[in-house]
């Protein structure tokens, strides 16, 4: 499984391909993906040692300092968010909802990684950039108070860093609002 994780958001897809590029270049990690996301921003995510995903993103981020919206390096992170990414969790249609929104994927994943270490929720969903404006959203399932513990928890990091967009907790959503979810 991934050792690190490295998210950068760029506001300009020519210079996003540059920095993909730059990044493989520039320490021994592997491009998990690069692609162009709403509304013309271009996400890299990268995997490797902790050090070289550092090295990589503070390369990129140093290097494309007028064109970068938002970065994260995440260590050790937790095997829900790296399911969620690639769509392979299973989200259970239980319990409470917390949702966290941020400005930025690279915020929106470390969120749902500080979540989910923060209590015993489960993410039900996390989405990034595609389709929503480049936004991130993650959607959280458990008990309330370990689904208000996440979300405050999650939604603070966001907040301190001035990409929370907002964030709620349903304590118990009606059957139909699981359905259409």
């Amino acid at each position: 499984m991934y050792k690190a994780i490295g998210v950068i958001e760029l506001k300009s897809i020519p210079k996003g391909v540059e920095a993909a590029d730059a990044a493989l270049k520039s320490a021994g990690i592997e491009m998990v993906s690069a692609h162009p996301s709403c509304p013309g921003k271009y996400e890299i995510v990268l995997t490797g040692s902790i050090s070289n995903v550092n090295a990589a993103v503070t390369h990129v981020t140093s290097r494309f300092d007028g064109y970068v919206i938002d970065s994260s390096v995440m260590g050790r992170i937790d095997e829900q968010v790296i399911k969620a990414l690639f769509g392979t969790q299973e989200g259970k249609r239980e319990g409470s909802l917390g949702i966290i929104e941020t400005f930025s994927a690279p915020s929106a994943i470390k969120a749902a990684d500080i979540a989910v270490k923060t209590a015993r929720v489960e993410i039900y969903d996390l989405r990034v950039s595609r389709g929503m404006g480049g936004k991130g959203v993650v959607m959280l399932t458990g008990d309330v108070g370990d689904v208000t513990a996440a979300v405050e928890a999650g939604a603070n990091y966001a907040k301190d860093l001035s990409t929370l967009s907002s964030y709620t907790v349903i304590a118990a959503p009606h059957e139909e609002l699981w359905k259409q979810m």
